[in-house]
Formats: C-alpha cells, structure tokens, sequence
C-alpha cells in the first residue's frame, strides 16, 4: 500500500499530473450537474429531474472516474518501466526515456488503451453537455439566430430529430475520418524526413564530374568557418562495391568516413546497435572483443554474445595431445567496417567476423585485370530505421576508402549539417561564397592546376521526388476523403428540406408578419451551419483525443513488415483547422437550396388550409 501511495504521489506530480486531474474532476462535476438539474419537461412548468439526462450524466461521470483511474495507473506503470529500463541503459536521466522505446507489455498496453479509449468516450459526453449551451446563446442572440436554433432543438417531430441526429453523425464520422488519415499520414512523413535528416546529410558539395576532386582541405575549413556554431562538415568517399562473407555476396555503398567529425553530420554512432563505433579506428581493440559482448542478435531476436576461444582439442583433430591446453591462434588485424543491420542480417556477420570488399576498380596484374579486394572485420552494426539504408551502406575509415577505390588523395564529397534544417536554402549562398574563397584564383600560383568543379545540393532537392510525392499523395487524400463530407452534406439537404415541409405555416406566418425572403434564407442556412458545426465539432475533437493519445504511446506495428515498431502520428493544429473549415464550407453550401425553397413560399399557399 505505501508502494502504491508513493507512486500515485510520484504520478500527481508535474504538468501532466495534477492538473489533468483537476480539469478532468471539473469536467466530471460538469456533465453531472448538466444531467440531474432540474429543468422544464413536457408542457409542464414544474422544473423536474430529466431521467434519459440523468442517466447520461451519470454514465459520462462515469467514464470520466474510468479515464482519471487508468490514466493513473498508465502513469504508473509508465514509471516502472522506465526504471526497469534505467536498470540496463546505465546512467540514464528516467524523464529523457521515451515511451515509445520501453520494451513490449501487454499489460501495459491494455491500460493504455483503455485509458484512451474512456477519455475519448468522456470527451463525447462533455461536448454533449455543453452543446445545450451553447443553443442558448444562439436563442439570446436575434431574431435569425433564435428562430434556427429553436428550430434545430425541436423534439416535437421525432422522425425530423433522427434526421438531424444522422446528419451531424454523418459530418462527425467522415471529418474524424480526414483528420485522423491527415494525422497518420503525416507522421509517415515526418517520421521519414527524420530519419533522412538523421542518416544523411543536409548539404552535400561535390564534383560536377565523377571520380572525386583534390584540394578539398581548403574548401572543408572555409565550410566549417563560414557555418561557425551553425554546422559543421566533413570529408566523405563514396563507392559502389560488393562486399563478400563466408556464406553470401551483397551489393554495397561503401563509405570513408572521419570517426572524428562524421558524428557532427549524421548520427552514425548514435545507430550502432552492436559493437562499439570506437572499433572502427581501433582494430587492434575490434581483434580482441571482450568475451559477453553482444556482437548480433539471433534470428529469434535475442541478443549473441561473444563467446571465449575454443582449445585445440575442441576442433575435433585426434592429432592433438589432449594433456596439452592451448589456445587458437589469436585472429589477424583487419582494418574495421561498419554494416547496416539488413547488410549484415543477408550476409550472416556478427561484430568481429571477416568480409571481403570487392572494388569495380580492378588492379592490373601482368595482362589481366584483377577486382581489388580488401579484408575488413565488422566493428559494429547499426540500425538507422530505413531498410534502404541498412541494406546497402557500410562504412570505412577515409584512408582507406581512398586506397580502396584508387583515388590517392581525393574525396568523392564534403557532407555539411546545419542546425536549421527546414531553412537550409539560407546556408547555400554562405557555402558557395566558402568554396569561392577556397579557390580565389588571386591566391593561387599560376602553374597551379584549374580548380575542381564543385556543386552544391541540399537535403530538399536531392529529395524533391520523394517529398512532391508525399505531398501529392496528402492532397489526394484529403480530396478523396471530402467526399465523405459531401455525401454527409446530403443529409443536411433532406433534413432542412424536410423542415422546410413540416414549417411551411411557421414560414407563412413569419413571412405574413414581415420577415423579409434573405430573413428566411439566413434562418435556414444557420440551421444547417449549426447542425455541420455540431458534428465537424464531434468529429475533429474525437479525432484530436485520439490522435493526441495514439500520440503518446504509439500504436504498436510488427516491425519486420513496416521497419517500424510504433505507428507514427503528427497532430498538426493547422490540418485540423482546414478540415474544419471544409466541412463547415461543404455544410454551408448544401443549405443554399433548401433556404431558397424555403423562401420562395407565399404566405397565402402557406396559411390556405390552416
């Protein structure tokens, strides 16, 4: 009991806890009164408790008890896992955990969801409740705004009343739909424009023609200088090649990197999953691995540790005295390499197994040409989240990649980050003037070789198809989806035609009292502007607790079909701002016939038969 006393103290504790609980008490307390106060009912003027209301009342208390409990105690074993994570991570600060990397419970799960779903269902119920009044301010407003909202609240017609409740369910469903599609889609893509801005980088200057370009330690420090605190660059060689271990071959991007700056640009060393990036730069370290290192996982996912030697005796040659203990020989220095988690999955490595790198470049050996082959020894294994990329790319160091593919001296690029992505178009003109002072021809000797040819390329154009396409897909979408709006739309044309029908001789007489023919037409365009307005409500803000709680905890995907464990969700104001004001546009227009027709009656043909 003091175990879980300390917890609930621990998670009332900070922004998201006690002042969750107080709104949420408060909205509780609200939609309970609005369901047991007394009110008119029938045509009795006697105020009575509504029954229908007060069980709903009570039923949205309910719910609302239900999503504080299961908030809490989501909170809490939140916090458990965490600590259980903080246990094996190390010295890791517990809020700087993200949720989405705590390992799988379906205990957990469950309560979040529940959570999710009791707070969505609560919010249904507190809209309900203030919908009443907000119909009130509508019938203390003027004359137009009275009439169509007495005319909305009406109960008198019953079938009317469903046509109207159809109606805005219509608007609620096909707007929850959008926002919500908008959402996901829009973490997909925001989720893909980080990993690329996090495996690649944001700048890339190189030659104009292939094969490399010399003197790039001028251009590399006027970079750096003119970026300053705002970036930072480093030198890159890049190759196509295959690359060969004991049991399979493999196309391979074969990169040389600094182990010095090259973190500053991609998060490389952040993605190793296994091994040490250390490693790379280090092979006489990479050649004796400490023994229970995790050096791969298996393919059921858990982890491979290194295992100790084996004795001679153990490889089974009878020539061998057993009295005699020795071990193998300890295993050759290779240079290290580091491979995508799926390039080393196809070729069956671990940290500290041999592959061989096979150059298009061949060495000339007497009259035949002969692929130029290296040895290299997995230093480590990283994990960035894109298949593309973990499938093709392994990563040498600098000089080694300049031998490897013949270049002497030469680099294939300089890669640049910059701390503000999104406007990286502001860096290009500080870059170009960089490279221009590199190579000023007032300050180079006149027997010095021409200077190299350099382009310069950001993130947005050498990713301009991927995200055109994105961005056409969205707009598809969002079109597509309208329909559902437009469909929805119908059902306010029916029911507004339908009052029109049954208030043919309120419009005489208000007609017969002077109320002008735009008066008719503005009362019933507002009538179909509330009931849209009711359900774009309902339906944005369902989508909006759902989207915002998915959010939170991520909906879990199976990570060998999608490559990713969570389902990315981006709630974005501004997309559910636009939605809303299509459906209620949608919602306006399809009131423009109806309030026509509606004017269009005579007070005479209205008041004949009464």
């Amino acid at each position: 009991m003091a175990d879980w006393a300390s917890d609930i103290g621990i998670a009332l504790n900070g922004p998201t806890g006690w002042p969750v609980w107080a709104v949420t008490l408060l909205a509780i307390a609200f939609v309970v009164w609005r369901g047991v106060v007394p009110m008119a009912w029938g045509n009795s003027s006697v105020k009575r408790i509504h029954p229908t209301r007060a069980v709903l009342g009570i039923i949205g208390g309910v719910f609302g008890l239900g999503f504080l409990v299961t908030y809490t105690i989501a909170r809490i074993l939140e916090r458990h896992a965490r600590i259980r994570a903080q246990e094996i991570l190390g010295d890791v600060p517990l809020d700087s955990i993200p949720l989405t990397s705590l390992p799988f419970s379906f205990r957990d799960e469950i309560v979040r969801y529940s959570s999710l779903a009791t707070g969505v269902v609560f919010l249904v119920f507190l809209v309900a409740a203030l919908l009443p009044l907000g119909l009130n301010l509508f019938e203390r407003a003027a004359f137009i705004p009275f009439v169509a909202a007495r005319h909305v609240r009406a109960t008198k017609s019953g079938f009317l009343t469903v046509i109207s409740v159809l109606s805005i369910l219509g608007v609620c469903v096909s707007s929850c739909a959008l926002c919500s599609v908008t959402s996901v889609m829009g973490g997909f893509a925001n989720d893909l424009k980080q990993k690329i801005l996090g495996n690649n980088p944001h700048v890339v200057i190189d030659g104009k023609t292939p094969g490399g370009f010399s003197e790039w330690e001028p251009a590399l420090e006027k970079v750096r200088g003119a970026l300053g605190a705002d970036g930072s660059a480093t030198p890159v060689v890049a190759g196509d090649a295959m690359s060969q271990s004991a049991s399979n071959t493999a196309g391979v991007l074969v990169k040389g990197i600094d182990p010095g700056s090259i973190g500053q640009v991609i998060d490389l060393e952040k993605n190793v999953k296994f091994g040490r990036f250390s490693y790379l730069s280090n092979p006489d370290a990479l050649a004796n691995i400490p023994v229970g290192e995790v050096i791969c996982e298996n393919p059921d996912g858990t982890p491979r540790r290194k295992e100790p030697p084996l004795f001679f005796e153990d490889t089974g040659d009878d020539r061998i005295d057993p009295t005699m203990k020795e071990f193998r020989k300890p295993p050759p220095t290779r240079p290290g390499v580091i491979l995508g988690r799926e390039l080393a999955r196809s070729l069956h490595v671990c940290v500290g197994d041999e592959i061989t790198l096979l150059s298009p470049n061949g060495e000339l050996l007497g009259s035949a040409v002969m692929p130029r082959t290296r040895k290299f020894r997995v230093a480590a294994i990283f994990y960035s989240a894109m298949y593309e990329y973990d499938a093709s790319h392994a990563y040498i160091l600098l000089d080694q990649a300049q031998n490897f593919f013949d270049l002497d001296d030469k680099i294939s690029q300089i890669d640049v980050r910059v701390s503000t992505p999104e406007g990286v178009e502001s860096y290009t003109p500080r870059i170009q003037d960089a490279i221009g002072a590199a190579y000023d021809s007032a300050h180079r000797p006149d027997n010095a070789p021409p200077p190299p040819e350099l382009r310069v390329r950001d993130w947005k154009q050498m990713n301009k198809n991927l995200f055109s396409a994105l961005k056409l897909e969205r707009i598809a979408t969002f079109m597509i989806l309208s329909v559902a709006i437009i469909v929805a739309s119908f059902c306010i044309v029916c029911t507004l035609l339908l009052m029109v029908t049954e208030k043919t001789r309120q419009i005489a007489i208000l007609k017969a009292l002077g109320t002008s023919d735009g008066a008719i037409q503005r009362i019933f365009i507002l009538e179909g502007m509330i009931i849209g307005a009711i359900g774009t409500v309902f339906g944005v803000g369902i989508a909006l607790a759902a989207s915002t709680g998915l959010k939170w905890f991520g909906a879990r995907l199976p990570p060998e079909v999608y490559y990713i464990d969570r389902l990315p969700v981006n709630v974005d104001l501004a997309d559910y701002g636009l939605v809303a004001l299509s459906a209620m546009l949608i919602c306006t227009v399809s009131t423009l016939y109806p309030a026509y027709a509606a004017s269009r009656i005579s007070p005479v043909d209205g008041l004949r038969y009464e």
